[in-house]
């Protein structure tokens, strides 16, 4: 082996276990039924979640080959194989691991404390602190082999007006450990600012918890990972309304494709709490003409919430 990444077409392994006369029949046939299985169920979750091809890394692909299966002599050689099954031997030890697994790790994921209306602001502090907990410890998908810190969100504990939600950390958040602290963080404090809040006042968190790599949007499988602490965070502090900034944020929420400039400035929904998307930060700062139509979506926010509309302005200047 030349030590590179192995990858398997998803597609080729349509069918693997209608075709048994690709594997060679004896004692082992029960064992490449079991690992063929495990392995089409994998595969066909992973297809269904939009992935088209598979990366086995060198050391994982290293350990396998390195075994045989137990009701085989090594001396008798290896089966016949496919180009599929040669796909098959490659990923089938740790695709039926890895399918458990993820399971199994999704919903410990999900057992984040409840939190009851009648909770003190301590007790909504204390689960919050343990939701950060496990982000700290998550290991749910590949983010958290780059980053630095992880980024579980700050602010008002108990009943905010606002909770705004971005889309993953950027660099300077990815060190600091804390949300929006860069250059759109700045812009944010401005916009928060202009509603007459302080970030105090309000909670800042993500949908994703760790920074992609490159500043890239997060997968719909990573933000997928990550909304079980998001909702937790949701329950525990109840916030009045939330301000989604950004597309990727939107997406992640509503799992809509839609464009940021046809959702924004139009109310709707997530976890029962009224929801405004608007532009991101980062946006802003790229094209500043949109300061304006943020600063609308900002002004229906505070209309929303009862509160005192500042005059007409570009949001953040």
């Amino acid at each position: 082996m030349d030590g590179s990444s192995v990858a398997a077409d998803l597609g080729s392994v349509r069918g693997l276990d209608k075709n048994p006369a690709d594997v060679e029949h004896g004692n082992e046939m029960s064992e490449w039924t079991a690992i063929l299985d495990d392995l089409t169920a994998y595969l066909r979750w992973r297809q269904e979640s939009g992935v088209r091809s598979e990366e086995l890394d060198p050391e994982t692909l290293k350990a396998f080959m390195s075994g045989t299966p137990a009701g085989r002599s090594p001396a008798r050689g290896p089966a016949p194989e496919t180009a599929a099954l040669r796909s098959a031997r490659v990923e089938a030890p740790v695709a039926g691991v890895l399918s458990r697994q993820r399971a199994a790790e999704q919903a410990a994921a999900a057992e984040v404390p409840a939190s009851n209306p009648a909770d003190s602001p301590e007790a909504r502090q204390a689960v919050l602190a343990e939701v950060a907990q496990k982000v700290t410890a998550c290991r749910l998908c590949a983010l958290c082999e780059k980053r630095i810190q992880a980024v579980p969100g700050q602010g008002n504990a108990t009943s905010p007006d606002i909770l705004f939600i971005g889309e993953a950390p950027g660099a300077d958040e990815d060190v600091q450990g804390l949300a929006f602290v860069g250059a759109a963080g700045q812009l944010l404090t401005k916009m928060i600012s202009a509603m007459g809040y302080t970030r105090d006042e309000v909670f800042i968190a993500n949908v994703c918890k760790c920074r992609p790599p490159n500043n890239r949007p997060p997968s719909l499988e990573e933000m997928q990972a990550c909304l079980p602490y998001l909702r937790a965070q949701i329950a525990a502090i109840r916030p009045r309304t939330i301000v989604a900034l950004g597309a990727t944020a939107v997406k992640g929420l509503l799992d809509s494709n839609a464009g940021i400039s046809k959702l924004r400035g139009t109310w709707t929904a997530y976890a029962g709490l009224p929801l405004m998307p608007t532009y991101h930060p980062a946006y802003l700062l790229r094209y500043p003409p949109a300061k304006r139509d943020s600063w609308d979506d900002l002004r229906k926010v505070l209309q929303r919430l009862g509160k005192p509309v500042p005059e007409k302005k570009a949001a953040g200047g």
